[in-house]
């Protein structure tokens, strides 16, 4: 069973940064895809950025992109999402989501992943 548990919200003010871990227990060796998604109040979950464990390939919603940045450190089987100069309109609950069965590259719909974490709130005042 694969378990994701993320860590790292909180509130900060608007230009600031948080980085987000996701560490995933299970079936570490077996996960080719893990991503970010975010959902705000009354809107649709979304994609934020997505990387191919198995090369290191990534995708960023062009709202993100040149401000975060998705990484991996396979010895810890963790990802990252380093958030900078952030904005009132990235105000979400965040979600670490991941899957098995990509090469190459990753899907970037929330339709496509079956594991979940339990989400971590970012709040950026202005």
């Amino acid at each position: 069973q694969v378990q994701l548990v993320e860590s790292g919200g909180g509130s900060v003010q608007a230009g600031g940064s948080l980085r987000l871990s996701c560490a995933e227990f299970g079936y570490t060796y077996s996960i080719s895809c893990m991503g970010w998604f975010r959902q705000a109040p009354g809107k649709e979950r979304e994609g934020v950025a997505v990387i191919y464990t198995g090369g290191g390939s990534t995708y960023y919603a062009d709202s993100v992109k040149g401000r975060f940045t998705i990484s991996q450190d396979n010895a810890k089987n963790t990802v990252y999402l380093q958030m900078n100069s952030l904005k009132p309109e990235d105000t979400a609950m965040y979600y670490c989501a991941a899957d098995f069965g990509y090469s190459g590259s990753c899907p970037v719909l929330r339709q496509e992943y079956n594991y979940w974490g339990q989400g971590t709130q970012v709040t950026v005042s202005s």
